[in-house]
Order: C-alpha cells, then sequence, then structure tokens
C-alpha cells in the first residue's frame, strides 16, 4: 500500500505498529483506529520508519536474494560432505577446501563412476601431489552407485546456484554504479570488500542526515548496548533483534577480522578475551557501523586503519608492570617491586 499511493505522487509516512497502538480499554474499530493515526500523526507523536528510495530498494533486493542463494549453496556443499562420510570417503580430512580444483575434479570422478582410489588421488595438482598417499587412504571407501547418483544430483545444484549467484553479482554491480565512490570507500575496510559495501548500502543506504550521530545508526540496527534498569539495578539483556542481513553482513566483515594484523582484529582479540567471542563480535559491528556512518557522512574521507598496536602504545607500561607485579605477589606471597624496568624479589627482613 505505501509503494503504491508513493508512486502516486503522496507523501507517505510509514509508521511501526508498535508505536502507534491504540489506548488499551477503548473500542477496537477500523474508524477509531483511522480517528487514532490521524491524531497520532497531527501531533508528531511516532517516528517515521526508514524507507529507502527505489533505487537504493532495488540494490536491496539483489544482495538478500544473493545472500539466500549463498546459504542455500553451503548448505548443498554440506550435504555432499555429508554423503561422503556416508560412504566412508574422508577427502575433507585432507582437503581443506574440498571444492578446490583438486577436491572438484576428485568429486566429478566420482560422480562419473570412477572408483579406484590411485586414480582419483592422480588427480590431484600443485601442493596437494605431495599428499597422494593420504588421498588414496581417504578415498578408500564403500561408494556406491546410489551415491554417485546424488553426488551428481548435488554437484549439478551448486554449479546451477554458483552460476546464478555470478548473473546476480553482475546486476548487483549495475545497480550499485551510482554510488561507486560510497563502494570504494566503504569497500577500503578491512573484511568488507565490494559485495559487503553493496549489501551495507542496500541495508543502511547513502543519506546519513537520518541518522544525526553514528550513534543512531547503531542503535537503529541494534548494534549498541541495550541497558535494562529496574528499581537502580542493572540487568544482564541480550542484544535485540535488528536487521538481519545487516547483521549478516557486519557478521562476516568482524569474522574476518578475528586473526587480522588491523585495528578491527585488535579490538575483537581484546574483548573475547574478557567478555567472550558473541559479544567481540557485536563491539567489532559497532565499529564497522561507527566508519560506515562517518565515511557516508563525507563524502571526501577516507578509510585510514589505526593499527593492530593501537591500543598497546596508549598503555603506560609502568603502571601496567606495577599491576601485574601486584598480580604475581597476591599469587605467590612474596613481595616484587619494579625498579629500573625490571622485577625485582625483595626477601624477607632476618628476624
Amino acid at each position: 500500500m505505501y509503494y503504491l499511493l508513493e508512486a502516486e505522487g503522496f507523501d507517505c509516512q510509514l509508521a511501526n505498529a508498535r508505536e502507534v497502538k491504540n489506548v488499551p480499554g477503548r473500542p477496537k474499530t477500523d474508524k477509531a483506529d483511522a480517528v487514532w493515526l490521524a491524531k497520532v500523526a497531527e501531533r508528531g507523536m511516532f517516528r517515521p520508519s526508514l524507507v529507502h528510495p527505489e533505487p537504493i530498494r532495488r540494490l536491496r533486493d539483489f544482495t538478500r536474494y544473493r545472500r539466500s542463494l549463498v546459504r542455500d549453496r553451503s548448505r548443498e556443499k554440506q550435504r555432499v560432505e555429508k554423503l561422503l562420510e556416508d560412504a566412508q570417503i574422508k577427502l575433507s580430512s585432507v582437503i581443506s577446501d574440498l571444492f578446490g580444483v583438486s577436491g572438484r575434479d576428485m568429486l566429478d570422478a566420482l560422480a562419473a563412476g570412477q572408483r579406484d582410489p590411485k586414480i582419483l588421488a592422480d588427480l590431484a595438482r600443485t601442493s596437494m601431489r605431495g599428499k597422494t598417499a593420504l588421498l588414496v587412504e581417504a578415498l578408500t571407501g564403500f561408494f556406491t552407485p546410489h551415491h554417485g547418483e546424488l553426488l551428481a544430483m548435488m554437484l549439478a545444484n551448486i554449479d546451477r546456484l554458483t552460476e546464478q549467484i555470478t548473473v546476480l553479482e553482475a546486476r548487483i554491480e549495475e545497480l550499485v554504479a551510482p554510488f561507486c565512490h560510497q563502494v570504494e570507500q566503504l569497500a577500503e575496510i578491512p573484511g568488507v570488500g565490494r559485495i559487503g559495501a553493496a549489501e551495507i548500502i542496500g541495508e543502511v543506504g547513502v543519506d546519513m542526515t537520518r541518522f544525526p550521530t553514528a550513534a543512531h545508526l547503531v542503535s537503529w540496527a541494534k548494534f549498541a548496548p541495550a541497558v535494562h534498569e529496574s528499581a537502580g539495578t542493572k540487568k544482564q539483556k541480550k542484544r535485540p533483534k535488528g536487521n538481519p542481513w545487516l547483521a549478516a553482513t557486519l557478521g562476516n566483515a568482524a569474522g574476518a577480522q578475528t586473526r587480522a594484523r588491523t585495528f578491527l582484529g585488535a579490538r575483537y582479540r581484546r574483548i573475547a578475551r574478557r567478555r567472550g567471542k558473541g559479544k567481540a563480535m557485536v563491539a567489532v559491528g559497532n565499529s564497522i557501523l561507527t566508519i560506515v556512518w562517518h565515511l557516508l557522512s563525507d563524502p571526501d574521507s577516507r578509510f585510514h586503519d589505526l593499527g593492530a598496536d593501537y591500543y598497546e602504545t596508549r598503555i603506560n607500561a609502568e603502571r601496567r608492570a606495577r599491576n601485574l607485579a601486584a598480580a604475581l605477589q597476591a599469587v605467590t606471597g612474596q613481595k616484587i617491586i619494579i625498579q629500573g624496568g625490571k622485577a625485582i624479589i625483595v626477601e624477607p627482613e632476618a628476624a
């Protein structure tokens, strides 16, 4: 209905039903609802929901469908691995990427009817040639003709999905062309890339005037710490459910930084040690959204990585040494002092 009215030139506002509910205890009719909504809109008692312009909405449809197909392809690959395990083929224990060049050649040969482990292992390429003995052992199993039929169907599905994903990516490049400058800005963020940048633009848009500050964008995406206080007591509360498509993109970008030598990687490891991996992922997603807001707010800004040693360079070495000495003293019972940058154990004086 919103799109129909918008196409006719009306200035529409989309309201969240949760924010415009009628007062309990009053009659619930269509006419009464219309009167109530008119009063709410007249007095400015609700916040209009974010509705992107049509180019962004088209881009969003393609990026979301691409992610759905990627998930379907991942499920199909998992089915292939499960089928091989059922046939006692332990190929994934030797090959890290089962659907790489070598692995795919072996799977195609299995589906075509080849059962000799030595011939299958001889299909390995480059560095995999050094694992021929392990491949022969891994390919020795109980692979029957019905396994081959199922494998051929699964590989055909994977190829079909891969082809559709390629077509979608080409279409996404066409739709994101008007925002090429923003894509280049966002693609510089570690772990995002061009596809991730297109997904972020499809979900967030490029007009950051809708979010007064970066904190507003983070709060809208539900990547901000939730506050739940009652009677002066703060209680634990999980992250609210926000946009699942944006959360998936940020999760992929954050997951790529777990071991990277970047500022985001250092932030993840620093928080994961104290708070756990889940909270660290949310914190890194929060940082990525903050970077996104600043980049999209200023067309001339570019991403600059603060470096993996950002936190280390801001630690007071002497205070850190004293804290470690105090912790060691509490464990061992010995008196330890820091002198000249070295830890010295002070022997107790003789009675």
